[in-house]
């Protein structure tokens, strides 16, 4: 069996310049994951709770990989589909791994050619690239960031990544002003991407700064595109009512967790 970790939305996501590329920071959550596993056989087939990959696109992958076509494949999925937690492209790394790929760039970029975009889920510190999801490729690298909490779930409608989609605001000057171990420059920044998202693409009723605002959190993030939204605390800061309060305000799958490093 192989695990590849989601991502909890981004700290950061727009575009470089008006008409540059699409950019983020990821947010990593080690409580969103997919694992995947292969019965060796002359067959081939697979089998999904969530239908997260077609069997054409898990063939094509396994051909460009230049691994065998063959095998049942069973994939399990701890995070919604369309929610921003990196589902579509954390299943497609599972199960070639699961298949034998090795972890190197001729993966990530088979995840690429498969979907027309991806996010870092491969790295080490994914939170320390800004990643240009629609080439697969870093752009710099980030310094690390300072610890600190995330208290969140999933708000509104699903929305699956679509390649062409380049409608977001600019985040020039977010990028040139990203921190290091400063946490609330870091929840500031991450804050003023997300109304920016949330201005320009909707939804308007969205309560997530409300209750960060409420609940003395440094900021939010969202998902750019998907429902994950979650507030950002100083470590073992999170009033225990908060969990409660998402909830009464339709938020699902709520969940608590730890990110960055000195």
């Amino acid at each position: 069996m192989t695990r590849v970790y989601g991502h909890f939305g981004e700290l950061l996501q727009g575009r470089i310049g008006s008409g540059g590329p699409v950019a983020l920071v990821t947010l990593p959550c080690p409580a969103l994951w997919v694992d995947a596993h292969v019965t060796r056989g002359r067959r081939f087939g697979l089998y999904q709770g969530q239908q997260a990959v077609r069997r054409d696109v898990l063939r094509q992958l396994l051909q460009r990989l230049s691994l065998p076509v063959q095998g049942l494949f069973t994939l399990k999925l701890s995070m919604p589909l369309g929610g921003g937690a990196g589902a579509s492209t954390a299943a497609l790394l599972s199960l070639a791994l699961a298949a034998g790929a090795d972890r190197d760039l001729g993966l990530e970029a088979a995840v690429l050619a498969a979907e027309g975009a991806s996010d870092p889920l491969l790295r080490q510190r994914p939170e320390r690239v800004l990643w240009a999801s629609r080439h697969g490729v870093a752009l710099a690298e980030l310094p690390a960031l300072p610890r600190f909490e995330v208290l969140g779930g999933f708000w509104g409608p699903g929305q699956r990544t679509d390649p062409k989609d380049q409608d977001f605001p600019d985040i020039s000057d977010l990028i040139a002003a990203w921190p290091g171990s400063d946490l609330a420059t870091m929840a500031d920044l991450a804050s003023r991407s997300a109304r920016r998202t949330l201005a320009l693409r909707g939804p308007r009723n969205d309560p997530t700064e409300a209750l960060a605002r409420h609940h003395g959190a440094l900021g939010f993030c969202i998902a750019h595109t998907g429902a994950a939204r979650g507030l950002i605390f100083a470590p073992h800061k999170v009033p225990h009512q908060a969990h409660l309060d998402l909830r009464a305000a339709g938020f699902s799958r709520i969940t608590q967790f730890g990110c960055g490093r000195m």
